[in-house]
């Protein structure tokens, strides 16, 4: 993807940016698709994995100079005793391999100063 195009979405300043998913030309990813349970005689079920290249990130950082988009992911672990256990995971992606960039709204477009398309009423 091109890095004038993403600076016009993450800015070039080196700000914390999101969320977005991040689509990458690489099998960056790895997802369960239900829960791991164990059955009977104690035997462990692990649920179906699915692997592709989406990287759901909570926050996004920018690195013209680099070349690099700064990915974290953030989860939060509850444990037996009640309390919530907080874990981050860095991802650090060569802007080569991005092919797309996702949000969940449509407010990258004032960034790429762009109106918001009209609402259908079909």
């Amino acid at each position: 993807m091109h890095v004038g195009l993403l600076a016009k979405l993450f800015g070039k300043d080196r700000r914390w940016r999101g969320p977005c998913t991040v689509v990458v030309d690489a099998d960056a990813t790895i997802q369960q698709t239900g829960v791991d349970s164990i059955v009977q005689s104690g035997v462990k079920v692990f649920a179906p994995r699915l692997i592709s290249g989406r990287v759901a990130a909570d926050a996004a950082c920018l690195l013209t100079e680099e070349k690099g988009l700064l990915l974290v992911q953030s989860l939060r672990i509850r444990q037996a005793t009640g309390e919530d256990l907080h874990q981050q995971t860095l991802i650090v992606v060569n802007l080569d391999h991005v092919a797309a960039i996702e949000f969940s709204d449509i407010s990258g477009l004032s960034a790429l100063d762009i109106e918001p398309p009209p609402i259908s009423s079909r």
